[in-house]
């Protein structure tokens, strides 16, 4: 496992809120060179966006499944974000409009995610060519498609990008109560989502709460995570994990950030937290095998 800190000052961490703020009094505007014409005709029977940046010329996709606790979905900012994903990844996003809870519970969300992937493939998209990306709650249930469609014995993506995952359901990491007062959400919130998600399935079991799944063979990761946060030891402790079982694992701890630091890509004019963040998952997509499918 590779682990980088990337530093922060005072006036990043700043920056950053203060950005975050902002967007929510005055949203952002999603670019005028935007295409959101539709890629492929086929989504798997899920509701999904496309959004392509005009330099995504790389083959392939990103499938991009957003945040919000699985309950909660803003499809002009996830718009935004798979705009900053097609950038940074040079290919076209399918940002994934997967159910939502209370009224959609585990494991609705988790087809939905398999289901769009899964379609990719039916349509000739070659495995080698798809990222997945998810960002706290859509991490959460990236890692967990993974889990299953190593099961079912799929291909699996060139790589997976997940940014603040809930990776453990039991709540038991300890940084839940270390960093408590420093982040933006607690352990109250984190058993909200837990017990709207699940709905009474096993909080330590995979896929629902992957550390507790088969890590065994997962394709290379990039997991990134605020030192904040109240989940960054759910995203340490997957990264370690997943490492001993064999895989290769880069995990980027932000220094100073708290969960959600990561939506100061949508500004308009991004802090430099974000861009260098864009700039490493440029890197990091720009290093995966590149396969002829």
């Amino acid at each position: 496992m590779h682990v980088t800190h990337v530093p922060a000052t005072p006036d990043d961490s700043a920056a950053v809120l203060a950005e975050i703020r902002a967007m929510a009094t005055q949203p952002p505007a999603l670019s005028a060179d935007a295409d959101l014409t539709p890629l492929l005709p086929q989504t798997g029977g899920v509701s999904a966006t496309w959004v392509t940046a005009p330099d995504a010329s790389e083959p392939g996709i990103t499938v991009y499944v957003h945040g919000g606790g699985f309950e909660y979905a803003n499809p002009p900012m996830e718009r935004i974000m798979g705009y900053r994903l097609s950038q940074a990844t040079g290919r076209p996003v399918m940002a994934v409009d997967y159910p939502l809870a209370p009224a959609h519970r585990y494991p609705v969300a988790l087809q939905a995610v398999v289901a769009a992937y899964r379609s990719l493939l039916a349509q000739n998209v070659p495995a080698s060519r798809i990222i997945l990306a998810g960002e706290s709650a859509g991490a959460t249930l990236v890692l967990s498609a993974l889990l299953v469609l190593k099961q079912d014995g799929d291909p699996l993506p060139a790589g997976a990008l997940v940014v603040s995952p809930q990776t453990d359901l039991t709540l038991s990491s300890p940084s839940i109560d270390a960093n408590d007062g420093q982040d933006v959400v607690n352990r109250a919130v984190l058993d909200h989502v837990r017990t709207q998600y699940l709905d009474g399935a096993r909080p330590d079991e995979g896929p629902q709460s992957p550390l507790h799944g088969d890590l065994r063979g997962l394709p290379p990761l990039l997991v990134v995570a605020g030192s904040r946060e109240v989940l960054l030891d759910d995203a340490r402790r997957f990264a370690e994990a997943a490492s001993t079982a064999g895989g290769s694992v880069d995990l980027d701890i932000y220094q100073g950030m708290p969960h959600a630091f990561h939506a100061s890509v949508l500004a308009a004019d991004p802090s430099p937290t974000a861009l260098t963040l864009l700039g490493r998952i440029r890197e990091w997509s720009g290093s995966l095998p590149d396969a002829n499918g």
